[in-house]
C-alpha cells in the first residue's frame, strides 16, 4: 500500500480510514502503522453508507452472480472479477462520490437524537 501511495502522492503524511474491523485494530497492524507514519482515523463501525467502495463491492458481487457460469478456480474468479470491475461505468463511480456529502448529512441527522441524549443525560 505505502509504495503506491509514495509513488502517487509523495512521502505523506497519510491518514488511513478503516471500518474498525478487528483486523485493523490488531496490535501488529497498529504498530506497523505507527512505525510507517500512517495515522488512523476512527470511523463508525459497519457504516457502508459512508464507505463508497462497499457499494462497489456489492455491485461487483451482483455482476458476478449474474454471469452465466460461476468461476471454478481462483484464476477464473480473478479473471471474472477483473472483467466485471472493468465494466462498471465511470458514472457509477462518480455518482457514489457525488452522493457522499448527502450520505454524511443523513448519518448526522440520524445520530442527532442520540448525540443530544448523551449530551444532557449525565
Amino acid at each position: 500500500m505505502l509504495p503506491t501511495l509514495w509513488e502517487q502522492f509523495g512521502a505523506g503524511p497519510f491518514l488511513f480510514q478503516h471500518d474498525c474491523a478487528p483486523v485493523h485494530k490488531a496490535r501488529s497492524i497498529k504498530t506497523w502503522m505507527t512505525e510507517s507514519g500512517v495515522d488512523d482515523h476512527d470511523w463508525p463501525a459497519q457504516s457502508p453508507d459512508l464507505i463508497p467502495i462497499e457499494h462497489l463491492w456489492d455491485e461487483l458481487e451482483r455482476r458476478l452472480r449474474a454471469r452465466p457460469s460461476r468461476p471454478t478456480s481462483v484464476c477464473d474468479l480473478t479473471n471474472a472479477l477483473l472483467e466485471e470491475w472493468s465494466k462498471i461505468p465511470i458514472n457509477t463511480l462518480l455518482n457514489l462520490v457525488d452522493s457522499l456529502p448527502r450520505r454524511v448529512e443523513a448519518v448526522i441527522a440520524d445520530l442527532q437524537p442520540s448525540i443530544k441524549k448523551e449530551k444532557f443525560d449525565l
